[in-house]
């Protein structure tokens, strides 16, 4: 059955059937839209969000979605399948993707087991409001499911938010902690929207979903233009831009996919319909690298479920929780109860002598210069002689750092007290890797200088500081390009 020919047809169905529930005891819609006695399924949930033109007498059903949650499936795709209920999109753009999703089944593979981590939980909250399970499937098209994807328009996370949207919907960013990678925050967040959005566009979840990938704004303007010129307002006959026209076709596809993989010659890993993951109060800022001894957890595992907090340890104003593997849980519990709350942070101590950097220190200990200054409330680079610095030793970078073997060395020059840096201006084209080369020091250097991460895209006319002169420091190689 159709759910949104009719919003009016559909409110008066749902009372038949409730009365038929009343009067028939147990029973239920089955998949065919009979009410049977054998199916346990709910009646779809109505989305009570009213039309942006403020018009509160129509309201849309959220989905044709009869919610299954009371049925038992051992493999989380059989639950997925049994949600879908979008409309089909009849394009050939959608064969072009499910051939190239067929074609590359290596990608397939590490995006599933990517997917493991986050698709049970994604799948729960997309269930309690009784939304389309094809939404569940929506980060593997924004991010492949990797919460640490970065757009080239500033997205971030599994649901790629860019900043002012992230920050509109809640989502706290800072240096500590940036909520669109936090998977609980940004699911939340994720949902909000897109059910506004579904509300903004009368119940068409194609129009909708054009609208999260290009803006609310951008769409709206295409369909009126062609309401002026007597054109269909569909998806379909948009002229939206590229990555738009071919967005929704991918998610169709991925769907195809997954509601019958063997007509594709394909085989999904298996993934339990159980919770990878749960959550657990600290009740005040910690140390990640703590958190994985007490759980005996590689720290890697660990960031890899909290990606949200960006440093070495929790923000100091919170969100004062852990995700932590289900099995994990209550040896976490009993270690933090047990945990003297000056060992919640591991710090140890250096006392700055004579021609010591903060370059020379965080080298040292394996730690970046700007998680020192944070650490001591250091404003400059300026250290004074004699004075004592906590060194946060478990903000060594939560990735294993990759050494390649070089074909040379050369002596790096590293800043001192008092010399004078040059000041860069980034123009069109130059990438930290060829500023460094240019001015013949390390890409660590330059990002170390200038309190960057030396993945972050240059913004033009950035300025940079760069020492090329001073002591010099230990033999370094330069670091390959990763592209």
């Amino acid at each position: 059955m159709d759910w949104k020919k009719s919003n009016k047809q559909a409110r008066a169905l749902f009372f038949i059937l409730g009365l038929s529930l009343i009067l028939g005891g147990c029973a239920t819609l089955s998949s065919d839209g009979v009410v049977t006695d054998e199916d346990t399924a709910a009646l779809p949930k109505e989305n009570t969000s009213t039309l942006s033109d403020g018009d509160t007498d129509e309201v849309f059903p959220a989905v044709g979605y009869v919610d299954k949650a009371a049925k038992s499936y051992d493999d989380l795709w059989d639950r997925i399948r049994d949600g879908f209920a979008m409309e089909k999109l009849d394009s050939p753009l959608v064969a072009r993707h499910e051939r190239w999703f067929v074609n590359n089944p290596a990608y397939m593979e590490r995006m599933i087991n990517r997917a493991r981590r986050y698709l049970y939980y994604i799948v729960e909250e997309v269930e309690k409001r009784g939304l389309p399970m094809e939404i569940a499937l929506l980060p593997a098209i924004e991010s492949a499911y990797k919460p640490h994807a970065y757009s080239r328009a500033h997205a971030v996370g599994l649901w790629q938010f860019i900043h002012s949207t992230g920050r509109m919907y809640g989502l706290k960013i800072n240096w500590w902690y940036d909520g669109r990678r936090d998977v609980i925050a940004s699911t939340g967040a994720a949902l909000d929207y897109l059910e506004k959005l579904y509300a903004d566009f009368e119940g068409d979840w194609h129009l909708a979903l054009a609208a999260y990938n290009a803006g609310e704004g951008k769409v709206m303007r295409k369909m009126a233009y062609n309401r002026r010129h007597g054109l269909p307002t569909d998806y379909e006959h948009l002229k939206l831009k590229r990555e738009t026209r071919n967005y929704v076709p991918k998610l169709m596809a991925l769907v195809n996919i997954v509601a019958d993989p063997e007509k594709y010659g394909m085989q999904l890993a298996h993934i339990p319909n159980e919770p990878y993951f749960a959550r657990v109060d600290t009740g005040s800022q910690i140390d990640l690298g703590v958190v994985a001894r007490l759980t005996d957890m590689h720290i890697n595992e660990l960031y890899s479920i909290n990606p949200g907090f960006r440093r070495w340890a929790t923000d100091p104003n919170g969100p004062h929780h852990l995700l932590i593997p289900v099995d994990k849980k209550e040896t976490l519990i009993a270690g933090l109860n047990k945990l003297p709350e000056n060992e919640r942070i591991k710090y140890r101590r250096h006392k700055v002598k004579r021609g010591h950097t903060l370059y020379d220190i965080s080298r040292r200990y394996g730690v970046s210069i700007r998680a020192i200054k944070t650490a001591n409330g250091l404003r400059s680079n300026i250290l004074r002689i004699g004075r004592s610095l906590l060194i946060p030793v478990s903000s060594r970078p939560l990735r294993p750092v990759v050494t390649r073997t070089p074909r040379r060395t050369r002596s790096m020059p590293i800043p001192t007290a008092g010399t004078q840096p040059i000041i860069h201006r980034v123009r069109s084209g130059e990438t930290l890797w060829s500023i460094a080369r240019r001015y013949n020091v390390l890409i660590r250097q330059l990002a170390e200088w200038n309190l960057i991460d030396p993945r972050d895209v240059l913004r033009l006319g950035q300025k940079l500081k760069i020492w090329t002169s001073g002591k010099p420091s230990v033999s370094l190689s330069p670091l390959t390009p990763t592209g």
